[in-house]
């Protein structure tokens, strides 16, 4: 058994799907990984430590409201390191 944020695969997958639609957006790790870390910190954990507790996130992210959440969250976070990439920083 492992402790898992099933919400990281949800925000990665949206992350990717709302790139993809823009061509604007640098599409590196770096700000790929800062959109998603941006996004799950304004979004709630959803922690699972067994399969079925998986199963129960993923229903409970079939709900709209869910959807929508994610995807506004993504968006910001798509907005903010657009603005100020940070993939030519050192520290």
């Amino acid at each position: 058994m492992r402790l898992y944020n099933y919400m990281e695969d949800v925000v990665i997958k949206a992350v990717d799907l709302a790139i993809e639609k823009c061509p604007q957006v640098c599409k590196c790790e770096k700000c790929r990984l800062d959109i998603a870390a941006i996004a799950l910190n304004n979004l709630p954990s959803r922690y699972v430590v067994t399969e079925k507790g998986e199963v129960f996130a993923k229903a409970d992210g079939m709900q709209l409201q869910f959807d929508v959440d994610v995807l506004r969250e993504v968006t910001k976070a798509i907005e903010i390191v657009s603005k100020r990439p940070k993939h030519d920083d050192v520290w």
